[in-house]
């Protein structure tokens, strides 16, 4: 079998010592690279081109589902693992959004990241029982709209400071660093967030990075 190379990304040292130490347990089984934020992730993965991906969702510069959205576009084939210690819809829905094929709870990786990494590997989904229980009681519950109430996404023009604002946030500034370099109040950039997501139907920043990404709003190597 080949070897299985693997970059992790977690911006806690000691988390990241823990990591490779339960993934050196694997025979076969190589950590390529660490990296200590979003953008140095989609940066390594770009330049070592990793099997799989393992990502914090909470990082700074990118967080998880913003660098996984990024991997997923510029190293097609790599599969992502994301860890989180918060099982809320709105995370596992950004995590799913962003092209992930494994969703870990942080408090379950000693028993399921080896197995989430292995299935991810084999192209199969995997995530932790307690999230899996989400996505199926949601599954459950889904009731469909009729046909003619869907309403079908269109893009909508978005201004020139709009653009400015997507491009910056797609490139995993804070509200308060996209303010700062735009010389306008947090309040206005986020504003213009709740503005673009509602012109563009977006549910995550993750929609945001991607259609940026596709529309050449910010730089795709």
């Amino acid at each position: 079998m080949a070897e299985l190379r693997l970059l992790i990304a977690d911006d806690h040292k000691l988390i990241r010592r823990g990591l490779c130490d339960l993934l050196a347990t694997q025979s076969g089984w190589k950590v390529v690279g660490e990296a200590c934020n979003g953008l140095e992730a989609v940066e390594m993965a770009v330049s070592l081109r990793p099997d799989i991906v393992i990502l914090d969702f909470f990082m700074p510069k990118l967080n998880g589902p913003g660098a996984a959205v990024q991997i997923v576009e510029k190293v097609p084939g790599t599969g992502i693992v994301v860890l989180t210690m918060d099982d809320s819809e709105q995370v596992i829905r950004e995590v799913l959004q962003a092209g992930a094929c494994g969703l870990v709870l942080k408090s379950d990786a000693d028993r399921d990241l080896l197995e989430a990494v292995e299935s991810v590997a084999e192209n199969r989904h995997f995530f932790s029982t307690q999230v899996s229980k989400l996505i199926l009681g949601r599954y459950l519950s889904f009731k469909p709209e009729p046909p003619a109430m869907k309403v079908e996404r269109t893009v909508t023009q978005l201004t020139d400071r709009e653009r400015e604002v997507m491009r910056l946030l797609a490139e995993g500034m804070t509200s308060r660093e996209a303010a700062m370099q735009l010389q306008i109040s947090i309040r206005t950039v986020e504003s213009h967030r709740i503005n673009i997501s509602r012109k563009l139907s977006f549910s995550s920043i993750a929609d945001l990075v991607r259609y940026a990404i596709r529309n050449g709003i910010v730089a795709h190597t």
